[in-house]
């Protein structure tokens, strides 16, 4: 019963992260949008809009941001489960 409460409890917490939403355009490269594309038809719990989220919240952590609502990003992310292609 404690990891389904704790399983909500994670899915709410992104959802109340997801909330407040800024759209992004942006040009990749060929190759980086090739690789992008492989990878999240590769694995279908991810999409390209958190891959981008996943992508932006460990740059930031790694590169010194201390907001809790990133770090969360980051937290989250890095312990979903994905699959190597």
């Amino acid at each position: 019963m404690d990891q389904i409460s704790q399983s909500n409890l994670t899915d709410k917490n992104v959802v109340e992260c997801s909330q407040n939403k800024v759209s992004l355009e942006t040009e990749l490269s060929e190759t980086l949008y090739n690789t992008m594309k492989d990878f999240v038809l590769s694995n279908p719990t991810w999409d390209q809009y958190k891959l981008i989220n996943s992508a932006l919240a460990t740059f930031l952590v790694q590169n010194g941001c201390t907001d809790n609502s990133v770090s969360e990003i980051y937290l989250n992310q890095l312990f979903t489960p994905y699959k190597s292609f």
